[in-house]
């Protein structure tokens, strides 16, 4: 395995057009853990005011796959597999923050949780909690 590397990780955000296009912004790196923030606008809400479910998946699921890219060798990348997301209470506030976690990582699948909290900075709740699955695929470069 190698060292988490920020640079490979701000990649995956730089170069993906919708993460850039909701807003995303990368907050910390950790080996097996991510945290990211999206400061809310009228975009992402649905038609109550409160935060798209699609927006709080989006989130999970990227922030997800982030943490899980800190553990691999290199020449590997992750595609989200499977996830489910919980919606625990409506969200409604100023910004979103996720923070995901690699619950274990393997040579195939890993397995991440994700926690997305709403509100402003001083009183964020957590709204919804997802499990991610990624599969572990080579780059096409280095498939044979």
């Amino acid at each position: 395995m190698q060292d988490t590397n920020p640079q490979e990780i701000e990649r995956l955000f730089q170069s993906s057009p919708f993460i850039a296009d909701i807003g995303l912004q990368l907050d910390s790196v950790a080996p097996g853990e991510v945290c990211t923030s999206l400061i809310l606008a009228e975009r992402h809400l649905q038609q109550d005011g409160y935060v798209h479910a699609g927006v709080q998946a989006t989130v999970a699921d990227h922030t997800a796959g982030a943490a899980a890219v800190t553990l691999l060798s290199a020449h590997q990348y992750v595609l989200t597999a499977e996830f489910k997301i919980s919606l625990l209470r409506a969200a409604k506030g100023s910004q979103l923050s996720c923070r995901a976690k690699v619950l274990k990582a393997g040579k195939i699948l890993t397995v991440i949780e994700s926690e997305v909290y709403c509100g402003n900075l001083h009183s964020p709740q957590l709204v919804s909690k997802a499990m991610v699955t990624v599969a572990i695929v080579a780059s096409p470069s280095n498939q044979t």
